[in-house]
């Protein structure tokens, strides 16, 4: 889960939480495939051989170490990453073993724009890009399943939460407004 029920102010609910698109998969199950493809060969090529059971060993100890680095770690690094948008901010949690997390608040972002390459217009998803009101350099969201319809949950958001109709990003909504 992104954002845990604790990690949540007061009256902000979940409205979209999704991990990246499922094609950060394909690449580590062609991996897979292709490493049991070798240990079944080599088993097959050596049956005959005298050193059969060492040279199956051996093919089959490199293929599970190749196995950890490119299907369970990529596994690993797809189900950590988690992209969740709430009534108040959108957030970016990712990291294996250091946890990494950046949010946006909802009232902060003044531009969004989706990029969606030839093979994301075929699978559905794209990038999303979410450029806000400070210094720091906005947000990208990669493979984001759905990207024109999450774009549309964020313009609804965006709207719900503006500052009694303006979208000048003055003030925060709930801030009282500024003398000038």
């Amino acid at each position: 889960m992104g954002l845990k029920d604790s990690q949540l102010s007061d009256g902000e609910e979940i409205r979209l939480e999704m991990h990246t698109h499922w094609k950060a998969l394909v690449q580590p199950l062609l991996v897979l495939v292709v490493l049991v493809a070798i240990v079944v060969a080599a088993a097959m090529l050596t049956r005959d051989s005298d050193q059969a059971g060492w040279i199956t060993l051996v093919v089959g100890v490199v293929a599970l170490l190749l196995a950890v680095v490119g299907v369970l770690l990529p596994l690993w690094r797809w189900r950590s990453t988690h992209y969740v948008f709430t009534n108040r901010r959108v957030s970016h949690r990712y990291g294996l073993l250091t946890k990494h997390g950046r949010d946006i608040p909802i009232y902060r972002i003044n531009d969004v724009a989706v990029e969606k390459g030839l093979l994301d217009r075929m699978l559905g998803c794209g990038s999303l890009i979410i450029s806000d009101a400070t210094d720091k350099a906005g947000m990208e969201l990669h493979d984001v399943p759905h990207v024109e319809q999450v774009q549309v949950e964020l313009q609804n958001l965006l709207f719900a939460a503006a500052d009694d109709g303006s979208d000048d990003g003055e003030w925060p909504p709930t801030e009282p407004r500024r003398r000038r």
